[in-house]
């Protein structure tokens, strides 16, 4: 304690010379060191105001880019929607009251850009010199917007297999995906439509039954089916099942015209004999932005019957295929493949082993895949590569899969992955299959933009 009171004692007998050089280098001393932290502090305060003021423009840019793309905001308005942004947060971080002030807004529709430069005056703390009582603080941020239409088809497993609590995590996990694939857009002018497969031992084709599906009635029609504009009358349809396509067409999108797709005949047998359903309860729902529509069918999903993978991977390939735009309502047509205007997805998703098929069959008790044919798995990746091959990206979610067969029919159906953006998911839990249908999402709103 002597030694630091002696110190204390030395600083205060310096700082209280009043004559000779003492005084006066104190007095610089001190004067010098005031200057310093009134720097200091001037430069932290405009830091920190510099920090804010580009955190508030980086989110009003962003937001405005995602609402350009989401056709929620017009590029016309995108001014009005930035400038809003700016005021409503004109008091963020250390900005106080400071006002911020837009100085520009450009809108590149060739670089399908958004860039804003803003700043705020802030007033000092310490005015030092020449800095005076003012600072001018710029910021400037670019974010990219797309003007493309994006089509998202969801092939979802309804098989026996989902019952219980996995189907309640489907109908949840679906449900959610629709939200973020649907809102925030303007439902008069939409960007994004989407189209639901819910599968099993067929496929239910709803309204589309009419124009292309055929009905096979005898062993003999088990071949490809006629197109549809010479389509068998068939005075009592059974149901609106729909199995695979035959013949020439089989891994092709050709519009029904062409050939309709089968309901083969040993599919009746098929479900009888193993009491399941022919086909989902569900029926497909073409593309369209109604989310409540596609909801309102997903809450009824009953799981039943065995996971034919492959007539799932193809009617969703059809839902995204303009060539199928002749059966469908104007509003639920795909557009015309341009990867310039419009950004085409389909979303793959099963419980298990693709186990079963009709095309190869003989018997009824072959639909079952047997030792010497064509397993479904082969049929599911060849349609898989002919749609990637059109310009359609695919991404698959397995959902507490226990197969290895699964597993890489998924991988190999998958798009390739680009840079951070996978596109093949396990979930083990209903919580990481919506996590993986929400990562889904955010990935193919990132694809829109970059690609």
């Amino acid at each position: 304690m002597r030694k630091y009171g002696g110190l204390v004692h030395a600083v205060g007998v310096f700082a209280s010379h009043r004559g000779g050089n003492f005084a006066v280098l104190f007095g610089l001393t001190a004067s010098v060191l005031a200057l310093a932290v009134g720097f200091s502090v001037n430069v932290s305060q405009l830091y920190n105001a510099r920090s804010s003021l580009q955190g508030v423009v980086d989110a009003a840019v962003t937001s405005t880019a995602r609402d350009l793309t989401t056709g929620v905001t017009r590029e016309a308005d995108a001014n009005k929607s930035v400038q809003v942004f700016l005021d409503a947060n004109s008091q963020a971080g250390i900005l106080q009251a400071n006002q911020i002030v837009m100085d520009r807004l450009i809108v590149d529709r060739t670089a399908n850009t958004v860039q804003a430069d803003a700043h705020v005056d802030v007033a000092l703390y310490f005015p030092i010199f020449s800095m005076g009582d003012m600072k001018r603080v710029t910021a400037s941020t670019t974010a990219l917007y797309s003007d493309r239409n994006i089509e998202v088809a969801m092939m979802l497993d309804v098989t026996g297999s989902m019952a219980g609590q996995k189907i309640k995590d489907l109908k949840a996990a679906a449900s959610n995906a629709v939200d973020s694939f649907l809102g925030n857009q303007d439902p008069t002018r939409p960007r994004v439509r989407v189209s639901i497969v819910p599968y099993a031992n067929s496929v239910n084709t709803g309204a589309l039954a009419a124009s292309s599906v055929f009905v096979e009635t005898n062993a003999s029609q088990r071949k490809q089916a006629p197109g549809n504009t010479s389509a068998q009358a068939v005075s009592a349809r059974p149901d609106y099942c729909a199995t695979e396509r035959k013949g020439a067409d089989q891994y092709s999108d050709a519009g029904p015209g062409s050939s309709m797709v089968n309901r083969d005949y040993l599919l009746s047998t098929f479900a009888a004999n193993s009491r399941t359903a022919a086909c989902p309860a569900a029926g497909l729902v073409p593309l369209t932005a109604n989310a409540d529509a596609l909801k309102n069918v997903i809450k009824d999903f009953v799981a039943s019957g065995g996971t034919a993978g492959h007539i799932g991977v193809q009617w969703t390939w059809f839902m995204l295929s303009e060539n199928w735009g002749s059966v469908m309502k104007a509003s639920e047509r795909p557009a015309r493949m341009d990867q310039k205007r419009v950004a085409k997805y389909a979303i793959l998703m099963t419980d298990g082993e693709f186990n079963l098929s009709y095309f190869d069959a003989s018997s009824v008790d072959e639909v079952y895949n047997d030792a010497g044919k064509e397993p479904t798995r082969t049929a599911a990746k060849t349609l898989c590569a002919a749609m990637r091959g059109k310009g359609i990206e695919i991404f698959t979610i397995g959902f507490d899969l226990k197969e290895a067969n699964a597993e890489a029919t998924l991988k190999d159906c998958a798009s390739a992955d680009s840079g951070s953006i996978k596109h093949f998911y396990q979930a083990a839990t209903g919580a990481e299959l919506d996590n993986a249908f929400q990562a889904i999402a955010r990935n193919i709103e990132t694809l829109a933009l970059t690609k």
